[in-house]
């Protein structure tokens, strides 16, 4: 008897205290840090293909390639800012390749939909 009461008494506790469950969250901050990833993975890959002697066009084609590779089936895609990963790709080609007459409309083909 004092088992079952017991037996009872946990489960009652647990189903009550129970935290509950929420769904992916889509924070500012979560967001900030996915758009820094994309524009890292550009910037990484963009520096190591002009550095290996290949033209500015093929150059952008293949980091556009990879990076749209890599992302393209991240549920976050949807809420990202382009205008503001642009800026962040543009920002971080000046920051480590030392390029700094890169085209922003040049970077038209990177979308994730």
């Amino acid at each position: 008897m004092i088992k079952r009461f017991f037996t009872i008494f946990i489960l009652t506790l647990l189903l009550m205290v129970s935290s509950p469950v929420y769904s992916l969250d889509n924070s500012t901050k979560t967001l900030e840090k996915y758009t820094k990833r994309i524009s890292s993975k550009f910037t990484r890959t963009y520096c190591n293909t002009s550095k290996f002697g290949i033209s500015y066009e093929g150059a952008l084609a293949f980091a556009i390639g990879e990076t749209n590779k890599e992302f393209k089936s991240n549920k976050l895609n949807k809420f990202i800012d382009y205008s503001l990963l642009k800026n962040s790709i543009v920002d971080g080609l000046e920051n480590n390749c030392q390029i700094y007459d890169f085209p922003i409309i040049s970077l038209e083909k990177l979308e994730f939909d």
